[in-house]
């Protein structure tokens, strides 16, 4: 009789976890702008794309804790920053819906050239947007996490803004954004301020092709981007899954592993993920024992 492995599956997800190597990839953009990103290299030819909120970056919740996850299933994913945040290049522009589109364009085009497969594209707040956006205009993804996405984007904005923004705006053109200190942090310019209004959510999905498939998580206790925006986007996408995790916030703060949990499950389930390449015979024959 075969004598069994001892390896527990912890044994192998620390093994897996020490296979993964973290690189800084800097990709162009079509403006010419270095984007700036971290590759959770895997060795495994698939890898998914994680895309940050508003003024949030890479190195965030849930993006690390995201990144982290796919690792330890054997799966790379590459976390960045687009224009204007994080250690990307550019100047950070309110609305800009469609310019951070063109960054995942770009980022996808990188992958491509690479013989890498895009498993999935995932993003946060904004970021959720970004994807849907995206999935919408290119037909080269099939798989697609929203993760508390707005899809009324005519919301949020007096919360930043103040109540009267409009009549400021048509005012003075702009309005600087203060800190609680006092200190100004961004300034709106009337065009971006018109970039955000006029991003048509509902008709952005409405155009997402049936062979995508789209995961919309959404937390019960978000007071960012209230919950019923996630039932908005079951109603326009055709092919769409909703998710909603009890008591998470806007950044599932204690919600982390509930998350990841949803997502992985999501993506996996559409993928045919390869093991990575720079695994050894024997350490295949130890993960197999594992299961």
């Amino acid at each position: 009789m075969m004598a069994r492995s001892n390896s527990t599956r912890e044994d192998c997800n620390l093994y897996l976890v020490e296979q993964i190597q973290h690189q800084r990839v800097v990709i162009q953009n079509n403006h010419k702008e270095n984007l700036v990103g971290i590759l959770h290299e895997t060795g495994s030819k698939e890898v998914v794309i994680l895309c940050h909120g508003y003024r949030s970056c890479k190195d965030r919740i849930p993006m690390v804790n995201l990144a982290a996850a796919f690792g330890n299933e054997g799966i790379s994913a590459f976390r960045f920053d687009f224009a204007g945040n994080g250690d990307s290049e550019g100047s950070f522009q309110y609305g800009n819906y469609y310019r951070e589109v063109d960054d995942l364009r770009a980022v996808m085009q990188y992958f491509d050239q690479e013989k890498r497969s895009v498993a999935a594209i995932i993003g946060h707040s904004k970021g959720g947007n970004v994807v849907l956006l995206y999935a919408s205009r290119f037909n080269d993804v099939h798989s697609v996490v929203n993760i508390s996405g707005r899809f009324n984007l005519n919301r949020g904005i007096e919360g930043r803004l103040g109540k009267d923004y409009l009549q400021r705006m048509k005012q003075y053109g702009f309005i600087d954004v203060a800190n609680k200190k006092g200190n100004i942090e961004y300034r709106v310019t009337e065009e971006s301020l018109i970039d955000r209004l006029t991003t048509n959510t509902r008709a952005a999905c409405q155009l997402i092709p049936q062979n995508c498939r789209v995961l919309t998580i959404h937390g019960s206790a978000d007071k960012i981007v209230g919950m019923e925006d996630g039932l908005e986007f079951a109603k326009h996408i055709l092919n769409h899954q909703l998710h909603i995790i009890n008591g998470a916030d806007h950044e599932y703060t204690s919600h982390q592993d509930e998350l990841a949990s949803a997502v992985l499950h999501f993506v996996k389930a559409g993928s045919n993920h390869d093991s990575p390449a720079s695994y050894t015979q024997a350490a295949d024959k130890s993960l197999r024992s594992c299961l």
